[in-house]
């Protein structure tokens, strides 16, 4: 395919407004500014591009929930923090092409009434921070952010904020806090953020790569995207293969590739060693094993399968990875991650790190088993926000396919995959 989101990464100094401008871009920003508001929206509920963060609903549709215009503020809100292990798609999206970024906000801030625009970055990302602030700043410079936007009487400011490296922060509305200057932690909801988001005020929350793919659509019309992708999940996606895989990376596809397509492009297993599994977005999804090798990559034939989609974060163990030390990291982090709001999460995540570490070094039992399955049963949709399902989901979607390694290594059959020792700098 014509690569749509990554067709100027390659480009001398793409990160720059110059070579931005050079091939084409802020056209789309120009085009859109002619018709009214509405009709943006309209474009992008017909293109049926779907949320690229994880969760995949419609955006068009998810713009078209904020109330009606009352005089008041309202505001768009671009989650970069990108906090989901294995994913990597935005920080190269606004390291190459900061201006794709910032073209989408305009014309979205443009299509849904807002004046203001928050751009919410992972802290540690310091080199993706300065050099969106820089691209910013050119924008400004430029006549594309400010009052009167390039003579259309449209105002806008974009304000780049840096979190604080919470994986909280990656769900909307604890970001809303973060950006409120409260602690990072998820809001009860219903009121949901397109009736109460940033400062109580209707909000539209949306993903770096949802919002970079709005000025390709804005140009290429919704008939063009959709040509591209399945019927349910249209359009381009950019896949972050990453493990044992001979060349990781970003690869940009229609939606509905499979993993075994990607890997072809990719190289293929690292030393020709099969894989053994994989998730299909992110450590908070069910794992695959190579049977779901030619599963369509799309939000729908994922899910049909038995697991999601999420950020595409596909996560490759080739057969030399033992289930058990990979699962045991992914509580870890769940476990250190979790803000502490609920109970099934704050306490379910320490308890399945402890067993799960008497499991790594050998000194579970078969009851230690039955009880982190049933642990994660009870966490698993009974917490306040997606934290605590992506926690019970490593241990649920690992026991569906691999139980026996977990028995073989309580029942002396396999030798422990971490000492005694090693334990005592988890904690």
């Amino acid at each position: 395919m014509t690569p749509v989101l990554t067709r100027r990464w390659a480009a001398p100094r793409s990160w720059s407004i110059e070579s931005y401008e050079s091939l084409g871009g802020y056209a789309a920003l120009r085009s859109a500014l002619t018709v009214a508001p509405g009709r943006i929206t309209e474009l992008v509920k017909q293109s049926g591009l779907r949320g690229r963060g994880g969760a995949g609903f419609p955006t068009g549709l998810k713009w078209s929930f904020l109330p009606p215009a009352d005089g008041g503020p309202r505001y768009l809100v671009i989650n970069a923090d990108e906090g989901e292990p294995g994913t990597c798609k935005d920080i190269p999206t606004m390291m190459a092409d900061p201006h794709s970024l910032i073209e989408g906000a305009i014309i979205t801030c443009y299509a849904i009434g807002s004046s203001f625009c928050a751009i919410y970055i992972r802290g540690e990302a310091v080199h993706c921070l300065r050099r969106v602030t820089h691209a910013v700043a050119q924008a400004r410079a430029a006549g594309y952010l400010g009052s009167d936007i390039l003579g259309s009487g449209f105002d806008l400011e974009i304000v780049v904020h840096a979190g604080a490296g919470a994986y909280i922060c990656g769900e909307e509305t604890a970001l809303l806090d973060s950006l409120e200057g409260r602690r990072g932690q998820p809001r009860l909801k219903p009121p949901f953020p397109a009736v109460a988001g940033l400062y109580a005020r209707p909000t539209v929350v949306n993903n770096v790569e949802t919002i970079a793919s709005v000025p390709a659509i804005v140009s290429g019309g919704s008939d063009w995207y959709r040509s591209m992708g399945t019927e349910k999940s249209p359009g381009s996606k950019i896949y972050s293969l990453s493990g044992h895989v001979t060349r990781p990376g970003q690869y940009e596809a229609p939606m509905g590739t499979t993993l075994r397509q990607l890997l072809v492009a990719a190289g293929g297993m690292l030393g020709g060693i099969p894989l053994k599994f994989f998730t299909p977005g992110g450590s908070s999804t069910p794992i695959f094993t190579p049977a779901q090798l030619d599963v369509p990559l799309s939000f729908d034939d994922v899910a049909a399968a038995g697991s999601m989609l999420g950020t595409t974060a596909l996560m490759c163990f080739n057969e030399t990875v033992s289930v058990p030390w990979a699962v045991w990291k992914w509580l870890e982090f769940y476990k250190h991650e979790s803000c502490g709001k609920c109970t099934p999460c704050r306490e379910g995540t320490g308890w399945l790190v402890q067993i799960l570490r008497r499991v790594v070094s050998g000194h579970g039992t078969l009851e230690d088993l039955d009880t982190m399955a049933d642990a994660a049963s009870n966490i698993a949709g009974r917490s306040f926000c997606a934290l605590g399902d992506a926690a019970a989901t490593p241990i649920l979607s690992s026991f569906k396919h691999f139980r026996h390694e977990f028995e073989d290594l309580v029942t002396g059959r396999t030798a422990p995959v971490v000492q005694v020792a090693q334990l005592a700098g988890a904690h």
